[in-house]
């Protein structure tokens, strides 16, 4: 029951029908009742016409109050105390059960005992069950934080004061120069997933009814191109549009977008999202908006005017939703998991909207080539059917982000690599009309089409295979950062050998500075993630080469600090961070500590990030970003590598 009222909960304040669970204040208080045990108190004096359920009720197998603490040295004792004037009633969600509940002031009280170092603030969430009538809201979250007496102060640190950025020894590297290169693969990105909408069902057969109508109700060939080419740039202009709103996401945190797209339960999100494409493109149900969304947009439609030329677009975009929703949806969930905040977003809508607008104003301006394009029939069933196992192939993707970051070790390597090839035999022998669908019946003789995208699935299956293998060519250069790293394998992997390279290898920033200043080497910090596309090309197809490996091998401690890992800290290390900009962070998991510790220290929220640093943290060059080229990067880390040398030589 628990997960389904969590879910219940969910959608009624999606849908902005719960009640705003802050409208109940609560004060909290800490006290200090034996050694490593105190009584944490929460007072509220309710609110009017609502009641608040007794801590100690049990509805439906699940308590009314819960006190979460992430710290398995820390236990909650039961029964939790409580005090305030009650009364009973019954709730007819629950056949007509009698609660204990409070109608005004009330004050809950948990008793913890704490298990070796007891922190100097605690931070957790209290969770708290109200309601009135047949209106029910269960396990509201009360984040709180709070002192307790003889603790003892954090000792992570965040912000290191050695580290300037203005000031490294030598100003070679810096980042940024990837970021074009990244803009660029995601708007051809985009343009392929426009292309692959433009010749769906929804969409092909519009081109030619939507350019001869133009021309033909305009009166004159140039002012119907005209009109042609509004509507292809409205189109444009829509699809663009629809990435503005994640604008003001990123805009309170630079981190936000990456938070998102790294979350474990937003990527099985995403993965169900996947899964209900993958079945609509094989045709078991079709995903479309609203008709009377369609009708009302449409109503507004005309080309008297360019409003009316725009609400043409915006119908089009509608009425298409069914089989551009799907191909959108998977290029908007892919440009979020590459780093670089809501303009990587633009990027790939607008190079999706370019490919599905062009087309309406070229055949305007040319008409004569209409008739050179493929009659609309049985081949774009083809393509829906064989984008449902893309679809499939990437809510395996997406589950695996999630199953990474929180380390539950259900789709290692080779069982991704596995599934990946079963879906590519399947999308093989669907082209080759081995594989039948009722509604879709193969081809009396196979087109040549047909055949060569068949074969092309087949190599690329075939590629995979070595994927399930122990041996060096289980390293598939070409999808790196696709499936889980190397190291996330049902084979024993050497520790020493853990990402191409055999350095001592932490994922520790302190114990890694311990080891610095043991052995007198530069520190290489690699900010990464355990859905970080980028990170796995860099492991696999650069920290590999010959001329990197050495350099990492003999001269540097690496450590690698993951910033999506929701490995919770233990409460002695959970803290509340004052940042720079005056905000304040609640930093409870690993990767809340390094990814504050990254953007503290080096104003950048992307991985992966590269840093030297020597024993003593003082930067040593500029932090550098994705560098595929790695005679480059090998270039930079010999740079960090004799600028360390220069200042150590003058000890």
């Amino acid at each position: 029951m628990r997960p389904l009222f969590t879910l219940l909960g969910f959608l009624l304040s999606f849908a902005g029908l719960a009640q705003d669970a802050a409208f109940y204040k609560w004060d909290i208080a800490s006290k200090k009742i034996g050694e490593g045990k105190y009584e944490l108190s929460f007072r509220t004096a309710g609110v009017k016409g609502w009641q608040l359920y007794s801590p100690n009720e049990v509805i439906s197998e699940v308590p009314a109050a819960e006190l979460v603490i992430a710290d398995s040295n820390i236990t909650v004792q039961k029964p939790f105390g409580e005090a305030g004037a009650t009364t009973s009633i019954t709730n007819p969600l629950f056949d007509n059960a009698a609660f204990k509940v409070y109608e005004g002031e009330a004050n809950f009280v948990f008793t913890i005992n704490i298990k070796g170092t007891v922190p100097a603030r605690l931070i957790g969430t209290m969770n708290f069950t109200y309601g009135k009538g047949e209106e029910f809201y269960a396990l509201n979250p009360f984040p709180f934080t709070v002192a307790l007496e003889g603790g003892v102060a954090s000792k992570a640190r965040i912000k290191i004061p050695t580290i300037d950025l203005k000031a490294p020894v030598v100003f070679k590297g810096g980042t940024g120069v990837e970021g074009s290169n990244t803009l660029w693969r995601i708007f051809i990105l985009g343009i392929i997933g426009g292309l692959l909408g433009l010749i769906m069902p929804c969409t092909f057969p519009m081109i030619p009814l939507t350019v001869s109508f133009f021309i033909k109700q305009s009166g004159n060939s140039k002012r119907g191109v005209f009109n042609a080419f509004m509507y292809g740039f409205f189109i444009f202009l829509i699809y663009v549009l629809l990435s503005i709103p994640f604008y003001f996401l990123d805009a309170g945190n630079s981190a936000i977008l990456n938070n998102i797209s790294t979350n474990a339960w937003l990527n099985i999100f995403f993965s169900v999202v996947f899964l209900v494409f993958a079945l609509s493109f094989f045709g078991l149900f079709e995903i479309a908006l609203p008709g009377a969304v369609a009708n009302k947009v449409g109503a507004k439609s005309g080309i008297g005017s360019l409003g009316g030329i725009f609400f043409m677009a915006l119908t089009l975009a509608i009425v298409s939703f069914s089989c551009t929703g799907p191909i959108l949806g998977s290029l908007l969930f892919g440009a979020l998991n590459d780093d670089g905040g809501a303009v990587q977003l633009t990027v790939a809508m607008a190079g999706f909207g370019l490919a599905l607008g062009l087309p309406f104003g070229l055949f305007a301006m040319f008409p004569r080539w209409l008739s050179s394009l493929p009659r609309s029939g049985s081949w774009m069933n083809t393509v829906k059917i064989v984008f449902a196992f893309v679809e499939l192939a990437l809510m395996i993707k997406f589950f695996s982000n999630a199953d990474l970051v929180m380390h539950w070790g259900i789709l290692k390597r080779e069982t991704f690599f596995a599934i990946w090839i079963l879906l590519g035999l399947a999308t093989v022998l669907y082209l080759f009309g081995i594989l039948k669908f009722k509604h879709d019946p193969p081809p009396a003789k196979l087109s040549k089409g047909r055949i060569f995208t068949g074969l092309a699935f087949l190599a690329f299956t075939l590629y995979l295979v070595p994927g399930l293998t122990n041996t060096k060519y289980a390293n598939r250069p070409l999808i790196s950062g696709l499936p889980p790293p190397l190291t996330y394998s049902i084979y024993a992997h050497d520790e020493e050998n853990e990402k191409g390279v055999e350095p001592d290898v932490v994922n520790d920033y302190e114990k890694a500075l311990q080891l610095a200043k043991q052995t007198n080497k530069p520190i290489l910090i690699d900010f990464t993630g355990w859905a970080c596309v980028n990170c796995r090309k860099m492991e696999e197809n650069v920290w590999t080469q010959q001329i990197v490996k050495s350099i990492i091998d003999q001269h540097f401690i690496l450590v690698s600090l993951y910033v999506d890992d929701r490995m919770t800290l233990p409460a002695k290390d959970q803290q509340q961070y004052r940042s720079a900009d005056g905000s304040v962070k609640t930093i409870r998991t690993v990767g809340d500590k390094y990814a504050t510790f990254q953007t503290e220290n080096f104003r950048n929220a992307s991985q992966p990030l590269y840093v030297i640093l020597s024993p003593s943290e003082k930067l040593m060059n500029l932090p550098v970003g994705y560098m595929p080229d790695a005679e480059e990067y090998a270039a930079w880390l010999q740079s960090g590598l004799d600028a360390y040398r220069s200042i150590a030589e003058k000890k």
